[in-house]
């Protein structure tokens, strides 16, 4: 998948370039998106040749809109990677943290980094719409009383220095990131499916489905219902399961379609690790 075009949420330096990396391992080349919206539209559109898209948060939980934009453009997820995020306090070359006085970033970075703040109330913390963007501009001002929050490929890309490490306040927080493709791709070490259920509204429907892939030995990993857009009150599941035999999954999908229930299969790909 070397010299491809990679779309990502952020600009250079952000989690979503830091999961591209990781994902294809090493350098990439990416399409900057100032939203995920345009990053849905940039892959549509054939704009690059893949999309990495954040879809949950071990602290902030499922990203609903991304789930709903992944059905509307009706993209495969082709891959997944877990990225461990840490937050670093970073400053311009020589500047201390006595010096700082006021700090850049992502207001939910900010957040997560809620006890070290609390030890440093002297420093006013200001809300800024990405973490990697928050690093650029501080470089940029080139002021010794200005830090960002950030990752540590940020840091290097803005040649900022880290002041302190680590500061986010829980240790076990992880990101999953998609990968997007407008087709699927055979993959022989698929062991994992994203799909789509819409359930006949009968007692017990979901139950029903839950059975199926217990019988077939089919693990389920996450369920997340989200709205039916134009169908108020009704509610599709994104479930994510996981197999050891191929044959076991494919049954289970026929058993639940069998039922009258509509399946869609967003992707089939290899399952990672988070650790």
């Amino acid at each position: 998948m070397s010299g491809k075009l990679i779309a990502i949420q952020g600009i250079k330096g952000c989690f979503h370039e830091m999961a591209a990396r990781k994902y294809f391992n090493g350098q990439v080349t990416t399409l900057e998106c100032n939203t995920f919206k345009q990053l849905a539209i940039s892959l549509s559109k054939r704009e690059c040749d893949y999309a990495v898209m954040a879809i949950e948060n071990t602290l902030a939980g499922s990203l609903l809109p991304n789930y709903s934009l992944i059905s509307k453009y009706e993209f495969q997820v082709i891959g997944e990677v877990y990225l461990h995020i840490e937050m670093n306090l970073m400053v311009n070359k020589g500047t201390t943290l006595d010096q700082v006085t006021s700090v850049y970033s992502h207001p939910v970075a900010l957040a997560q980094c809620d006890d070290f703040f609390e030890n440093h109330p002297n420093i006013h913390l200001i809300e800024y719409h990405d973490t990697a963007a928050a690093a650029k501009f501080i470089y940029e001002q080139g002021d010794p009383t200005l830090a960002a929050v950030s990752n540590t490929l940020s840091a290097e890309l803005y040649h900022l220095d880290i002041i302190a490490s680590n500061i986010e306040t829980h240790k076990r927080n992880f990101t999953r990131f998609l990968i997007l493709a407008n087709k699927a791709e055979e993959n022989p070490l698929a062991n994992k499916a994203s799909l789509s259920l819409e359930l006949n509204h009968e007692p017990g429907s979901l139950a029903d489905v839950l059975l199926i892939f217990k019988l077939h030995n089919v693990n389920l990993t996450k369920i997340q219902s989200i709205p039916i857009i134009g169908k108020p009150y009704q509610y599709a599941f994104k479930i994510d399961v996981t197999w050891k035999d191929k044959t076991d999954y494919q049954n289970s999908l026929a058993d639940i379609r069998k039922l009258g229930n509509l399946v869609d299969v967003m992707g089939e790909y290899q399952s990672q690790s988070f650790e």
